[in-house]
């Protein structure tokens, strides 16, 4: 199956963003960082448009031409990024009554975030109606492609037991999962470049 696959600008955060929290609502953390299951999905839109918007001006972020399949990934190459511009006041104003649940996956994130040169797949998410037929792995395989081509490893957070083994079929390697509170996991994952 051939996939079109766009790189995308500023304009498209929000429907990155929106993308992303509707593919995500049903994730088990989810539970966990919004309790309140009627607020969730916009208290996420409104978090991920603030990680997003930041990857839009320091990473990359791809889409499928009909934009029902995202991926957002950030350099960790030489010097630390700056964080999100206003970050701490923006995600008290998304996130609400629950800033401190986001602030505390931030922190482990950051505990666990490998410090050799990378990218990192800070997202990938297709939209529910359209999972399972490939386009989360056109796009991995579209970006893999030039990470092999220039020896670049890659990382991620994997946030169920499908994604990791979903990554692990394209050469990600799972360490020992780091949990929230609630004892819900991530895996963390690295990939080395094919052919280096």
């Amino acid at each position: 199956m051939s996939v079109r696959i766009d790189r995308l600008g500023p304009p498209d955060t929000v429907l990155v963003a929106g993308l992303i929290a509707e593919a995500f609502t049903a994730l088990e953390v989810t539970s966990w960082l919004v309790p309140d299951a009627s607020k969730r999905e916009a208290v996420l839109a409104g978090n991920f448009e603030i990680l997003v918007g930041h990857a839009m001006r320091h990473g990359t972020v791809y889409a499928t031409a009909e934009r029902t399949s995202v991926a957002v990934w950030l350099p960790s190459v030489g010097e630390e990024l700056p964080p999100p511009e206003d970050y701490d006041a923006r995600l008290a104003t998304a996130c609400g009554e629950w800033t401190d649940r986001f602030r505390h996956l931030d922190d482990l994130f950051a505990a666990n975030h490998p410090h050799p040169d990378h990218h990192h797949l800070a997202f990938l998410a297709t939209r529910p109606d359209r999972q399972g037929r490939g386009l989360g792995t056109a796009l991995l395989e579209h970006h893999h492609a030039w990470l092999d081509a220039n020896a670049m490893p890659a990382y991620l957070e994997a946030s169920s037991p499908r994604s990791r083994d979903l990554y692990a079929k394209h050469g990600y390697r799972a360490g020992e999962p780091f949990r929230v509170p609630d004892g819900t996991p991530f895996w963390p994952m690295w990939r080395d470049p094919i052919g280096s």
